[in-house]
């Protein structure tokens, strides 16, 4: 074959320096599968219809499916094929074909794979056995759903007028730009920026499947220019930042980002559940105040926040800055994939297409799971005589509050729920429910059923029924709430929970006993150990319970 041959024959698509060679001549035949690996999911290809190789001796057991069949995007595609008996554990080349989301994924166990049931996703894929010719393909695999310059590439219709970019379905984010309106910056420099934002959006794909983005203007007082909501196409969003005007004053970067994280990102103005939450500040110089609280408040409000820092501080302005290690601080993590450093605004082009595949890449997201998002919280919950069917219902209202400020979801936090007397009785289970509304509602249903106090064989239970049970990347966490002495003993079944993973929180109420108390605790104790006098005071530990939830959260994600 010819080099001119191969040439028309094939064509280079490459992103994030991988080099995929596909065959628009000869069909599917001809096409060269992409290489991915063990994890990688269906949302993170572009292509409605693409061949991808599996690799062998992949944990395929491990890696999460949702669906049979038809599987949620979020599913590892390597492990839906062998669910689904496309490949086995030896891997092989399965193709890949896009569809739309559906309610009511159903899960099932096939070829040594345990799928899980979904309510609903946004989109979906199945997978398919296909004949090869015998290509190979070499390289690392996709790392980003960003389209490249040919994959966004302006269709034209019979006028000749191009039409508005198209949707990147597969890049799911919420994303503010924190624009500087500074006096530093002049009108000039003003529209550098806002014409560097448009050129960076305009590579995202902006649409109500795909990503979505709003504006705040950094000043002495922040203002929203526009929503999330406001502007659906590339089109309209490039024409709203035109419209911005340049509003002078102090570059108030902490305050402007604690606006952002307090009344932006809600669903009213926009705000999609699941979909990663991103600030993108633009700041000249450095800024006028302090930025350590907004920080943090972003940070656990699970928002991933990006710099771009222009012209910094020349070695005699450095007396004016107010924190020089601003940048470090404010960012999602402080491992340079959030920061970017720009010598001047003339300079900034070439940042932009890293820009926009950075903000698309979800596994990079790093801030996106919280401690609110993140955790698998049991409740083991006293049902003895001692406690009386008035205070039962006040244990129930303390569960209630703990519970509310969790993000529930099918690949969010979960919830279950054990009480216990001589016996154990699952209220429900992880699996049981998968929204808050449902979770409160079986809160309060549960029904007090009276009895001796069995501790320890009730953590041993709940241990083995309900963490046992469970297969994600969650924080396991036990509330173990008693009002009494058990009869049995508690520190040997909750040292294996302790080894199993599991944090435990003991709570005691009335006549509990501290050394029990101390004994099922996780260390340090005095963190994880509560006390109420009577059931009317058990609220007034919530505050704290949930703060040690987050801080044992930070620990153990890191």
């Amino acid at each position: 074959m010819s080099a001119f041959t191969m040439s028309v024959l094939t064509r280079a698509i490459v992103i994030l320096g991988t080099l995929t060679l596909t065959s628009p001549a000869q069909g599917d035949q001809g096409t060269v599968p992409v290489s991915v690996n063990c994890s990688t999911r269906g949302t993170y290809l572009k292509e409605d219809q693409v061949d991808v190789l599996c690799p062998p001796r992949c944990a395929y057991a491990l890696l999460a499916v949702w669906g049979s069949g038809v599987y949620a995007s979020v599913s590892s595609i390597c492990s839906a094929a062998v669910h689904s008996g496309v490949i086995d554990i030896k891997g092989g080349v399965v193709r890949l074909q896009k569809l739309p989301g559906q309610e009511n994924y159903q899960g099932s166990t096939a070829n040594g794979i345990r799928s899980s049931s979904l309510t609903r996703w946004m989109s979906s894929f199945s997978v398919s056995k296909t004949e090869r010719i015998g290509l190979e393909v070499s390289g690392q695999p996709r790392a980003t759903v960003v389209p490249t310059a040919r994959a966004i590439k302006k269709k034209t219709g019979k006028s000749g007028k191009k039409n508005s970019k198209p949707i990147n379905k597969d890049c799911k984010a919420d994303i503010a730009f924190l624009i500087d309106g500074s006096w530093n910056l002049g009108k000039r420099r003003f529209n550098l920026q806002k014409n560097f934002i448009t050129r960076v959006t305009n590579l995202l794909g902006i649409g109500p499947d795909g990503p979505l983005v709003g504006i705040v203007q950094i000043s002495d007082n922040p203002k929203t220019e526009f929503m999330l909501k406001d502007n659906m196409n590339s089109r309209d969003l490039t024409a709203a930042i035109k419209n911005v005007t340049y509003r002078g004053g102090n570059s108030y970067v902490g305050k402007a980002l604690m606006h952002t994280t307090e009344g932006f990102f809600t669903a009213s103005k926009g705000t999609r559940t699941g979909y990663p939450k991103v600030v993108v500040i633009l700041v000249d110089g450095w800024p006028s105040d302090d930025v350590d609280s907004a920080a943090n408040q972003a940070r656990e409000s699970g928002i991933n926040v990006f710099i771009v820092s222009v012209a910094k501080a020349l070695p005699e302005e450095q007396k004016m800055v107010f924190d020089p290690n601003y940048a470090e601080k404010i960012v999602c993590k402080n491992n340079g994939a959030f920061s970017y450093a720009i010598p001047n605004w003339f300079g900034m082009y070439k940042f932009i297409k890293p820009l926009a595949q950075r903000m698309c890449s979800y596994n990079q997201m790093a801030c996106s799971r919280t401690c609110h998002n993140s955790v698998n919280l049991a409740f083991l919950i006293d049902g003895s005589s001692s406690v009386g069917d008035n205070n039962f219902r006040t244990v129930l209202n303390f569960i209630t509050e703990i519970v509310k400020p969790f993000d529930i979801h099918q690949i969010g936090s979960r919830v279950g729920a054990v009480q216990f007397t001589y016996d154990q009785r699952t209220e429900f289970d992880f699996d049981a429910h998968v929204t808050k509304d449902d979770v409160l509602n079986a809160i309060s249903s549960i029904r007090y059923w009276s009895g001796g106090t069995a501790t320890g064989e009730a953590i041993a239970h709940t241990t083995k029924n309900l963490f046992g049970k469970i297969k994600n990347n969650n924080v396991n966490v036990l509330i173990v709430i008693t009002d009494g002495q058990s009869y049995d003993n508690v520190a040997s079944p909750a040292t294996a929970a302790h080894q199993a993973g599991v944090v435990v929180y003991s709570v005691g109420i009335s006549w509990a006993m501290q050394n029990e108390l101390k004994a099922m605790a996780s260390e340090p104790k005095d963190s994880h150990t509560f006390f109420a006098k009577d059931f009317p005071d058990v609220h007034k530990l919530v505050p704290d319970i949930l703060k040690g939830i987050c801080n044992d959260y930070s620990l153990r994600a890191m």
